[in-house]
């Protein structure tokens, strides 16, 4: 028999703590004041912490510490010290986004349990046999995952198994969203997502709200999910208040223990919270304009505050979730003494009186079980009761009452020790650059394998993994150094792009571009020479020396850094940046054009996506994944001899005709130029 599927709930504040631990969650995620990826909720500071921790721990519940976001630099040291002090105060795991961040905390906390986040954007079978072999002990997969797709990771890898099982869906997939960053600074990598995909973007003939979905609800999978292995069924939702908590953790909790939700709970889980209702489109691979949805006025009206009190009023009591078992003595000339136990712990404790022989009515056992049993207002439940009572004893019931709550708080502060060294200052250190000057040289990405004769002299050319065999010997004939890219959405397809990687070894290409830490994986398995893609998210030098200890031979680095954050990063690793292009603002396993009538009937693959402000972004699609363009294109190449420490740039070619993919390598903006027409990026304005 398989264990039971953990539920894991959020906790952005300890109001939203209690409603879960006292609803039936078995675990919760919470986030520290800095790099979390909801920022914007309570989180806590290290004295928050520590008592959420412990509150936790006295009641069997795990707690999880979010650190999922990516790390400059100058922050690395204070990412890891938070680690460290959450690790002495008894945190279970934590949750991590950042490559480099991993690392350092596998070298300088080898005892700390690592969970994956959703942030790392792993999906395949591949992806998760990287994180195990990192020491990663779980893995939060992404949400756009179908249950066969999860039976597959499940059976490749033994790594514990993390699902999202209720709440908000991004269009994107996590980690692969830069709509926020680019529009107005705010990363969604960083904590700080603006949320732009919930206002209104227009396909024609379609949805005012083409990237906005409608919330997840997978709870009636839970026993499915829990079938398959998976270790822990996820609720989001740490910027939601604590009586949403309480109602997706109870009917979690419900369909797990009962199968089923009752009728109130369903009410409380329907209103408290919705976009246009709910969908569970990706668990069951329906991917279609049911899944849109956003937050109408009815959704608001629907959660009252009726409706809130009747859900505050559920969880307001504590749980009695410990069993517990007590051993009382009493005889006539001796102290009292009780013993409790949970298991694990077992506490004595003795009365300061000595027990007197009864002058008129002895205490019955009777008596002295109701006292005992009298643990409301704890997490305790007396479970078994041994009462060694002699013959015709007295003592006050008030001294029978202070041997329970002593020999209780006794047990909580037992069940709270966390047995770790206290926190101790770490100091990391970082590799100094040490990548020999060399001129910067050019690459290209393509879409297509119609490549312009004057791309012949740059280092490399990216073009799609699927390519015909024969398309890409013509170009090697051409004199082309021709390299292919893995879809950075690999969905339900290993197996086929490890067949085209094999395919395009045998048309002589040895060389693949990599934008996923599962590509990464399957790309050094087949032996290819694996160049990093932006979607790894490098962001600072620890990340850096982790792809070189992976065999990563260079790097394409985030565009979400500055200049003087790119020419501030050591490693020796040789690194690159993208200086053209419409940079992909989301990767998306739904297409917005679902939304309209004839969703993806007569698809011309290249599609437009309307804003408020009139601005046009085209969405491409493979078939597999979409990607949401910017409006306008990233156009540096004039300013790349300025960055110091670049060995290549790379031009991204994605719905560019061939004059113009030619044009963009031979002109450059100049300063009579049209500002709106191109963009500088991030490289000059930088993210939050």
């Amino acid at each position: 028999m398989k264990n039971k599927i953990e539920i894991l709930s959020p906790a952005g504040s300890m109001e939203s703590l209690i409603a879960a631990v006292r609803s039936g969650a078995d675990a919760v995620y919470l986030g520290a004041k800095d790099f979390s990826a909801r920022a914007s909720a309570h989180n806590f500071d290290n004295t928050q912490m520590k008592e959420a921790i412990d509150y936790c721990h006295i009641r069997g519940v795990k707690a999880y510490l979010t650190i999922n976001t990516l790390m400059f630099d100058k922050e690395l040291e204070k990412a890891v010290n938070l680690a460290a002090q959450a690790y002495s105060m008894g945190i279970d795991a934590v949750i991590v986004q950042d490559t480099g961040l991993a690392m350092l905390l596998r070298k300088n906390l080898p005892n700390l349990r690592l969970h994956g986040s959703t942030q790392m954007s792993i999906h395949t079978p591949s992806g998760a046999k990287a994180l195990y072999e990192m020491g990663f002990s779980r893995v939060v997969l992404s949400r756009e995952l179908s249950l066969k797709e999860i039976e597959e990771i499940r059976n490749a890898c033994p790594i514990e198994l993390e699902v999202f099982v209720h709440g908000a869906l991004c269009m994107s997939v996590s980690g692969q969203c830069y709509f926020s960053a680019m529009l107005g600074s705010r990363s969604g990598n960083r904590g700080m997502c603006a949320q732009p995909c919930r206002l209104p973007f227009k396909v024609q003939g379609g949805s005012d709200y083409a990237l906005s979905l409608k919330d997840n609800s997978l709870i009636e999978y839970l026993l499915k999910l829990q079938s398959l292995g998976v270790a822990s069924a996820k609720i989001e939702g740490r910027m939601k208040r604590p009586e949403y908590v309480s109602a997706a953790t109870s009917a979690c909790q419900q369909m797990r223990d009962s199968g089923f939700v009752t009728e109130e709970t369903s009410r409380y889980l329907s209103n408290v919270f919705s976009r246009s209702g709910f969908t569970h489109g990706y668990i069951c691979g329906k991917r279609n304009g049911n899944m849109f949805g956003h937050r109408r006025k009815e959704d608001v009206t629907a959660g009252s505050e009726k409706l809130l009190s009747e859900i505050r009023n559920s969880y307001k009591d504590e749980a009695q979730r410990v069993e517990i078992d007590f051993e009382f003595s009493a005889s006539v000339g001796a102290y009292p003494g009780l013993k409790v136990s949970d298991k694990e712990n077992t506490i004595e404790v003795t009365g300061d009186i000595l027990c007197e022989e009864a002058q008129k009515v002895a205490l019955s056992e009777e008596k002295a079980t109701a006292l005992l049993q009298k643990c409301g207002g704890t997490p305790y439940k007396p479970v078994n009761i041994i009462l060694n009572i002699g013959d015709n004893v007295s003592m006050p019931v008030s001294k029978i009452n202070e041997l329970r709550r002593l020999s209780l708080e006794k047990l909580s502060r037992a069940r709270a020790f966390t047995g770790r060294p206290e926190f101790e200052p770490i100091e990391i250190s970082l590799d100094e650059y040490n990548v020999p000057d060399t001129p910067i040289k050019k690459r290209a990405r393509f879409t297509d394998t119609d490549i312009p004769d004057e791309f012949r002299d740059f280092d490399l050319i990216f073009i799609p993994l699927f390519s015909k065999g024969e398309d890409i010997k013509i170009l090697i004939d051409r004199g082309f150094s021709v390299a292919v890219e893995i879809p950075r959405g690999m969905f339900g397809r290993e197996e086929n792009i490890r067949k085209a990687l094999a395919r395009a070894k045998e048309a002589g290409v040895t060389h693949a571009l990599a934008s996923n830490i599962g590509a990464v994986y399957l790309a050094k398995e087949l032996e290819f020479t694996v160049h990093g893609g932006f979607g790894l998210n490098f962001t600072n030098t620890a990340a850096l020396m982790w792809a070189e200890s992976m065999g990563i031979e260079d790097t394409e680095l985030s565009f979400e850094l500055t200049k003087e954050q790119i020419d501030s990063l050591g490693a020796s690793i040789k690194r690159g940046i993208i200086s053209y292009g419409y940079l992909p603002l989301m990767l998306t396993r739904n297409c917005p054009g679902y939304t309209t009538q004839s969703g993806c009937k007569n698809c011309k693959k290249d599609k437009v996506l309307q804003d408020r402000m009139n601005k046009k972004f085209i969405f491409t699609c493979d078939g597999n994944c979409t990607e949401v363009l910017n409006c306008v294109p990233l156009l540096i190449p004039d300013k790349i001899n300025t960055f110091l420490k670049l060995q290549f740039h790379v031009f991204r070619y994605t719905v560019e005709n061939s004059v113009e993919k030619v044009e963009n390598i031979m002109v450059f903006p100049s300063d009579n130029q049209n500002s709106t027409d191109f963009t500088r990026g991030l490289y000059y304005r930088g993210v939050k």
